[in-house]
């Protein structure tokens, strides 16, 4: 380290590389022209390059939102549509939700003053139910569309769509490498002119260009295990360790699947970095996955402090999505939870599985912005070599319900004559609309059906528990219904996680709300005993193990999903005084019998060893220790998820019921197998 008493004392470097710095800024001109120009932009820029919060500024400051009209910037995950639309905001020197907002699943933060609007794809898609032409806005920009999430792929058909009756309407797509083609011919599709010597003009016609934003990139050292690890987590918390003693200065970002490997992670670090010499830099160990609240994703972007080296812990939502200035180690274990529908079983499950080289690479290179940096792939180069290419569209191994269910919404009934980037397998089609079918979303000529099937779409809820909602009045359980969907629908937990010794006063507080009959039933009791004690005291909520911001955003979205049923004309009736009064001891059962409505596709019955077998009798399934049901004894049950980690498939949010209730309710389902 320097002599502290030098220049590095006088200056604090900025926080922030000035927009005019970034790689982007020098093709701000060619960019305005190609948007001015032609109806489609396809942009390739490393994630660094200014791409995202840039091009926006540049569109806005040429007049793009003059008259009323709204920029739109997709991304294909909310962590970053909220961080992106921060920094824009503090950017142009506005709050959030003035010229600057957001908006995604249950939260919008926009105003009449919005000129550029961040949101998920999935949200942009929910607005064109509304306005079908999405006639606010002048500019679409389709973020990290190599990432080819399920709603950007159905997106881009629809836009495909839209342009033809709208050829005002400019549209950006921002990309990986690999990929701009695809995407280019996709829009110039049947409008590729002929010139007039019979040779085709340049790729895109009249239609598109390309450009490229190459950002600047340092050198990254990739290095290999000789010899696969064995256990992928403590390699890489070994490996962060002989990073922190013997390389120099610079963050860490290490790559894991998902929320309970990354805890876990950043609570070994934390144990073992207790342990270094006093004197030693400090380690931060910070998580990153989309149950985080927005504050506690915004930490990982805070400056490291003095002598402190920060190590992130994140899913693959780092490796594309958001830009975290300072890391020069990356530590990948070579692994992304990906969804796999599986067809024969009607069931979705998230699956640890190797990455694509398209990805590593990609992980690799947050290493190289800021200074010369180094990737530490935790697995061998021959492994490396056997990885895909790139990643299966997500379209092409998904549970299709929603998109279906989303596009008859959008008035596109002939889902196989759908311009797709890439077609969904039509095995996964018919399944979609078997399902369908049988939760009375669609009538026998496969038209979404009125009123069920218009307002299934029309909730932000996925298929199964949309059609529980609107099944509820008729058990008369409206009311505690909608508490169930506010939380089952909240990504976080709502149990504060603990370790060790308080591990056992988190369950006997559990224990507390505990309804023998399920978890939905105990999570009415906890949204019940927070609604009537806890709403106004946080104290309540930590003494009871509870996690007061959850609980306080399950408030939130149980008022938007009451609003939305208050549009479809279904009066919620508020007696909040839980559901155990001596007027109706028959609710529980009610409720009971109310979810299987919607979720006896996710039946299953319990074996003599304790775990459950599909009715199928396909898969084995584990009830997840978070559970009520974890050890306890049941015959039949129905789950809200489904989790694979390592070699067990576990199942969570699960309810007892009747065996006859999965007949009586889907008779077509139960009888068709």
């Amino acid at each position: 380290m320097a002599d502290d008493s030098g220049l590095s004392a006088a200056f604090i470097p900025s926080l922030y590389k000035p927009p005019a710095l970034l790689p982007i800024a020098r093709h701000r001109d060619s960019l305005l022209y190609l948007v001015e120009t032609f109806p489609v932009t396809i942009v390739v820029g490393q994630t660094g390059s200014g791409k995202t919060t840039q091009l926006p500024q540049y569109l806005d400051q040429a007049g793009w939102t003059a008259d009323g009209k709204v920029i739109a910037i997709t991304q294909p995950r909310r962590v970053a549509a909220t961080t992106v639309a921060r920094r824009v905001a503090e950017e142009m020197r506005c709050n959030v939700g003035e010229e600057v907002g957001y908006s995604i699943r249950f939260e919008d933060v926009t105003s009449a003053k919005t000129r550029i609007k961040f949101l998920t794809d999935g949200m942009l898609l929910r607005e064109a139910l509304v306005d079908p032409l999405l006639s606010r806005y002048s500019v679409i920009m389709v973020d990290e569309a190599h990432e080819r999430s399920l709603s950007t792929d159905v997106l881009l058909g629809i836009l495909k769509k839209i342009r033809k009756k709208r050829p005002e309407l400019r549209i950006i797509i921002s990309s990986a490498t690999l990929q701009a083609e695809d995407f280019l011919r996709f829009f110039a599709g049947d409008d590729k002119k002929l010139s007039v010597d019979g040779e085709q003009e340049e790729l895109g016609g009249d239609i598109g260009r390309i450009i490229s934003l190459e950002g600047r990139m340092y050198p990254v050292d990739i290095l290999y295990l000789e010899t696969p690890a064995e256990d992928y987590i403590e390699r890489a918390v070994k490996t962060v360790f002989d990073i922190h003693t013997q390389e120099g200065d610079g963050d860490i970002l290490v790559f894991l699947t998902g929320r309970e490997e990354i805890e876990r992670t950043v609570q070994m670090i934390s144990e073992r970095a207790a342990m270094l010499h006093p004197k030693a830099k400090t380690l931060m160990p910070l998580p990153l996955y989309s149950g985080l609240t927005v504050e506690q994703q915004m930490y990982v972007f805070e400056p490291t402090p003095e002598n402190a080296r920060k190590v992130i812990v994140s899913t693959n939502i780092a490796e594309a999505s958001v830009t975290i200035d300072g890391i020069v180690y990356v530590v990948d274990c070579g692994f992304a939870k990906l969804r796999a529908y599986n067809p024969q079983t009607g069931i979705e499950t998230l699956t640890a599985v190797p990455i694509s080289k398209a990805s590593a690479t990609q992980r690799a290179g947050r290493a190289g912005r800021t200074k010369p940096g180094k990737c530490f792939r935790l697995y061998t180069q021959q492994s490396y070599e056997s990885l895909p290419d790139t990643t299966v569209p997500e379209i092409q191994r998904s549970n299709l319900a929603p998109v279906v269910m989303q596009l008859k919404a959008l008035g596109i009934d002939n889902i196989v004559r759908f311009d797709f980037l890439t077609s969904p397998p039509a095995e996964l089609v018919i399944r979609a609309l078997e399902l369908l079918y049988s939760l009375g979303a669609v009538d026998d000529y496969a038209k979404l059906t009125k009123p069920l099937g218009f307002r299934m779409a029309e909730l932000a809820l996925e298929p199964m528990m949309g059609k529980v909602l609107l099944s509820a009045a008729t058990f008369g359980c409206l009311s505690e219904i909608l508490s169930i969907a506010a939380m089952v629908s909240l990504q976080g937990g709502i149990w504060v996680q603990h370790d060790g010794g308080e591990r056992s006063a988190a369950e006997s507080s559990r224990r507390k709300f505990a309804v023998e009959e399920g978890d939905h039933l105990t999570y009415l009791n906890v949204y019940h005993a927070f609604v009537t004690k806890g709403k106004k005291d946080a104290k309540w909520c930590r003494d009871h193990n509870l996690n007061y911001k959850s609980l306080t955003r399950a408030v939130s979205i149980r008022a938007q999903l009451k609003r939305h049923l208050e549009r479809f004309g279904l009066s919620v009736d508020e007696s909040l005084s839980g559901f155990k009064t001596q007027a109706d001891p028959d609710k529980p059962e009610k409720i009971r019998r109310c979810l299987t409505t919607g979720f006896f596709a996710h039946a299953a019955k319990m074996q003599p060893d304790g775990t459950f077998r599909t009715v199928s009798g396909g898969l084995t399934l584990h009830a997840h220790p978070s559970s009520l049901m974890f050890n306890r004894k049941a015959d039949w049950v129905i789950f809200h998820e489904i989790l694979e980690t390592g070699d067990k498939i576990y199942i969570r949010d699960i309810t007892k019921i009747e065996r006859n209730w999965l007949v009586e309710y889907a008779p077509d389902y139960y009888r068709m197998r």
